[in-house]
């Protein structure tokens, strides 16, 4: 080692120091990490498409896909009649809401009966996480134990002195002797509450999303909060997300295009209620200009509270200022090769036709106030105005560029786990399926390189786009920042985005032409080479995978009722976008990665809360193995094994420097 790199690794070594500031630690750590190798390998839970289904999504993570009934079953056999284990159950999806049902009943019979109830209860919960706990480190189970109860569950579990934990949680509930009555302090509900957490985290080891958290369902945000609470999370971005992400940027194609997601649903609420992003401007534009236009190629799908025509005048509105913008962005940007999709000044107003593609289609809907002839792309006056202010909105919104700057730095484009490469929808390729380039930052990439590529501007927008954003929207000259935001939007419909993969967006046809041969987006070939075993295994090899390679895509619904089925008929390949939205079919699937095999949970509908709560609802999963192993895998059969025996290898070079006085010890 040349003395420069000795004085690199020295500085890395240091920095390790700050962690392990004694060669005991370190060496106590190393034994930590090379007794957690023996340890099976945790579950990994991937899901995909949840569409702003927020109340499902918290479902299907609170019953582990469907995991923890057939656990307790299990674990409690003979231990409780069927209505005590259903009401135990619930106590683990929804214990604060349980407990809010329960809780009444329970106090009724007074204090001693409370801590008792409390205890049992407890006791039953600790039996659910000796036998999950099996797989992990303890530093983990501390780490998601709330401090304030770690004494508490320390000694429930090891069960040596049963009245030290009930006496405790009197006094948690100010159950005990000399209580005083106008004080409850409520905390032995609250340790019940906490370990039914705890048991949730411990029931996936990571919980990874393929993509497209919003759009069609009610709430985006809500999902993210959601998403933001689990411990060990993982995601990868879908097209639906990238234009969520360009819009809080403030790039107008983007936004107009989550607006009219938002109209066409009518899923406003996560705009007012979950960003306080004002909608007022567009109903000030509709009553100006669309007054007494009857938008009946506009009609809303689902209920709100506001007029359906009023909705359909503003999803109208939406939609010419996002044809406009989409216009504008598309003429800066002649790489694309997508001047066929400017389809504004192809319209001739008199004779109410369009020529696309050169056909011409007569309009359904000609009715056209804003689109000047003579710059067909411009705002009116009007929608300036309405997009200066929906821009604002967006821009200003904390709680939307917060979660948009989570999704930012915690996405990627692609993963791996083991034998399992992950992405939202493809790797576009030719009929041969080569894959197809793309210029990105100058440079023509495929494949890897490609999405490798995309990820990198992605990231770039978010360091650079606080200000950018709202610079482009303002009009500033193009430059490297507004060049990103472009690229939001590209990855949300381009026809060659990995995470699109179709050749055109036909929202302009779907509303204005009858023609439905022009309604078609062709799906790239990938798409039906994906039942080839082979071509999966050279899409694997892109990415450094071994010839056993699953490859997991979301995307595209798999539609059952049509004969479709997740896995392709290669067995190498699955589909996960189960419909987890009403809008596509309310199923959804969970892939499962388990020590001894891959499972694939298929979803069925799940109504709310209260339903679990008052009638015992639940999803209980369709459970199908698509791939078994000859041995159950241990943390050292993985690649969460190779990184740390590869951190084993760097303690035990600290523990050398400090053992030769190269690193200085800092313990007492």
């Amino acid at each position: 080692m040349t003395p420069h790199h000795a004085n690199d690794r020295l500085t890395l070594l240091g920095a390790l120091s700050n962690q392990y500031p004694t060669a005991d630690a370190a060496i106590a750590e190393i034994a930590g990490l090379s007794a957690q190798l023996d340890l099976p390998m945790g579950l990994v839970h991937v899901i995909s498409d949840v569409h702003g289904e927020d109340t499902k999504l918290r479902h299907v993570i609170h019953n582990a896909s469907g995991a923890l009934r057939p656990l307790v079953e299990q674990v409690l056999a003979g231990k409780l009649s069927k209505e005590d284990r259903e009401r135990f159950l619930k106590i683990l999806y929804y214990p604060r809401e349980a407990l809010a049902k329960f809780v009444p009943e329970i106090e009724a019979r007074g204090p001693a009966a409370r801590t008792e109830w409390a205890f049992q209860t407890l006791s039953l919960q600790c039996e659910i996480i000796r036998a999950l706990r099996k797989t992990y480190r303890r530093e983990l189970v501390d780490r998601l134990t709330p401090p304030h109860f770690r004494e508490l569950f320390v000694e429930m579990l090891s069960g040596q002195r049963p009245e030290f934990p009930r006496a405790m949680l009197a006094a948690m509930g100010n159950a005990g002797a000399g209580r005083c009555q106008d004080e409850e302090y409520d905390r032995d509900w609250e340790a019940i509450a906490a370990a039914s957490r705890l048991i949730r985290s411990l029931a996936s080891a990571e919980i990874l999303v393929a993509g497209d958290l919003g759009d069609r369902g009610p709430r985006i945000d809500k999902v993210i909060d959601l998403l933001m609470f689990q411990p060990r999370v993982s995601l990868l971005w879908g097209n639906h997300d990238t234009i969520w992400m360009g819009a809080s940027l403030g790039h107008d194609p983007c936004l107009l295009t989550v607006l009219r997601f938002s109209a066409r649903y009518r899923q406003a609420a996560q705009l007012e209620e979950g960003y306080g992003i004002l909608t007022t401007p567009l109903e000030k534009l509709v009553r100006e200009v669309y007054a007494d236009d009857p938008c009946e190629r506009f009609i809303p799908k689902g209920t709100g509270h506001r007029d359906p025509l009023t909705v359909a005048r503003m999803q109208k509105a939406i939609a010419i200022m996002q044809f406009k913008a989409e216009g504008r962005m598309i003429a800066g940007r002649p790489e694309w090769d997508l001047d066929h999709r400017r389809l504004l000044h192809r319209i001739d107003k008199a004779a109410g036709t369009v020529t696309i593609d050169g056909k011409t289609h007569p309009l359904l809907d000609a009715r056209l106030p804003t689109i000047d002839p003579r710059d067909p792309y411009a705002y009116s006056p009007e929608e300036a105005a309405c997009m200066d202010a929906i821009r604002e909105s967006f821009v200003s919104s904390v709680r939307l560029r917060t979660h948009m700057q989570w999704l930012a730095r915690r996405g990627g484009m692609w993963t791996r786990r083991d034998d399992v490469l992950v992405f939202h929808a493809c790797v576009p390729v030719d009929s041969a399926g080569t894959p197809l380039p793309l210029k990105v930052d100058g440079r023509e990439v495929a494949g890897r390189e490609l999405m490798d590529a995309l990820a990198t501007v992605v990231r770039r927008c978010f360091r650079t786009g606080a200000i950018g954003g709202v610079q482009r929207a303002r009009g500033a000259p193009r430059d490297g920042i507004g060049a990103d935001a472009d690229w939001l939007w590209y990855l949300w419909g381009g026809p060659r985005s990995p995470l699109f993969g179709k050749d055109k967006l036909a929202t302009f046809e779907t509303y204005f032409v009858a023609d439905k041969d022009a309604h078609k987006e062709t799906k790239n070939p990938y798409f039906d080479l994906m039942h080839d075993a082979e071509f999966i295994r050279r899409i694997g090899r892109l990415f450094g995978m071994g010839d056993d390679v699953l490859i997991v895509n979301g995307h595209v619904p798999v539609k059952v009722e049509k004969g479709e089925r997740p896995v392709k008929r290669g067995g190498n390949a699955v589909t996960i976008d189960g419909a987890f939205s009403p809008a596509y079919g309310d199923r959804g699937y969970t892939l499962v990665l388990k020590p001894d095999r891959i499972d694939l949970a298929e979803h069925t509908t799940f109504s709310s809360v209260e339903a679990c709560i008052e009638q015992g609802a639940d999803i209980v999963p369709t459970v199908s193995t698509i791939r078994t192993y000859a041995k159950p895998r241990l943390v050292r059969d993985t690649e969460e094994g190779r990184e740390i025996r590869q951190r084993v290898e760097h303690l035990r070079e600290l523990v050398r420097a400090y053992q030769e006085g190269l690193v200085t010890e800092r313990g007492p």
